[in-house]
């Protein structure tokens, strides 16, 4: 509740003190200030800091960042906890891999794009736009087919937009082309999260990474442990260290070693050089399988979102 408090608190700050006098200051500090709310957006849809749905919407809901509801955050992410479909191309809305019949109808320019884009430097400067686009065009496509969810989603992100936005422009004194550079930014920074998070693995303990230690931690309210939040969804960001430490030797073991020391580590082996491939290894390998079912949702990579239940397993797997 402190830390929810804060973040709001150094929003306000650095746009109401720090823009007339410090603009570059102010830009660096709401950029870590929305950073930060998504990962309480991402607590909140794991069921922190209440139990009460409403009360934690309400506390965390406010669209600071601009772009994603709340409700939609949540439920695409709760959808991605799905562990046993991690990294498929269409059950898991997080996923950034392709089907290869879906790849293959690409253009080549966009085809060197998702390329760039598997690398840590592409990740970070093109990564929020590839997501949001793919985002806006998947829920206008779902609003447009008449879902009430994904409608009400919306309806309640505009009620908090009316709030932030003349907030923005005339408290702040910021003009709004000026405040998108700390909102796409705020998003970047999680993308050096999000960028190695999931892999594909027979296993599927063995496809989402630990990072042991970064200074981003707190940023990402330790969820660089992702193995161990994945295990333990529900337990709150502030008891993952510990619960890490004490077996470290099993995580470890878990994630058939997918461990890294830091993200500086993974910078230094891929931050001009793909990661993974754009395809996916495995699955989706045929058309028929990406018509199996209809998904209600394909967002790209959203940074933790109602839960829409999960499709049978496809035949060609």
């Amino acid at each position: 509740m402190v830390l929810i408090a804060a973040c709001y608190a150094v929003w306000f700050a650095a746009g109401f003190w720090l823009w007339t006098g410090y603009p570059l200051v102010s830009v660096v500090v709401l950029t870590l200030a929305i950073a930060l709310q998504s990962s309480l957006m991402h607590e909140a849809s794991h069921g922190h800091p209440t139990r009460k749905a409403l009360v934690n919407e309400l506390l965390v809901g406010l669209p600071i960042g601009l772009v994603y509801p709340f409700r939609r955050f949540k439920a695409l992410h709760l959808r991605h906890h799905a562990d046993e479909r991690l990294t498929d191309p269409f059950d898991d809305p997080e996923s950034y891999y392709r089907a290869l019949w879906e790849h293959e109808k690409f253009p080549r320019w966009f085809k060197a794009v998702l390329a760039f884009n598997n690398t840590m430097t592409g990740r970070f400067l093109i990564g929020p736009a590839l997501t949001d686009v793919g985002f806006f065009l998947t829920e206008a496509k779902a609003a447009a087919r008449g879902d009430h969810g994904v409608r009400r989603a919306w309806l309640h992100h505009a009620i908090g937009l009316v709030i932030v936005v003349p907030v923005i422009l005339f408290v702040f004194g910021m003009p709004m082309i000026s405040y998108l550079v700390p909102a796409y930014l705020g998003q970047s920074i999680l993308s050096v999260r999000t960028f190695a998070e999931h892999q594909w693995s027979e296993r599927p303990d063995g496809r989402t990474i630990i990072v042991e230690r970064s200074p981003l931690a707190f940023l990402f309210l330790n969820n660089n442990l992702h193995l161990v939040h994945h295990k333990l969804p529900t337990v709150a960001w502030y008891r993952l260290p510990n619960l890490f430490r004490e077996r470290r030797a099993e995580w470890a073991a878990m994630s058939g070693n997918y461990v890294y020391p830091g993200y500086f580590a993974l910078l230094k082996e891929f931050a001009f050089r793909a990661k993974e491939p754009v395809v996916h290894p495995a699955l989706r390998r045929a058309p028929e399988a990406g018509r199996a079912f209809r998904p209600r949702v394909r967002a790209r990579n959203v940074a933790g979102l109602g839960a829409a239940p999960v499709p049978a397993k496809p035949a060609d797997e």
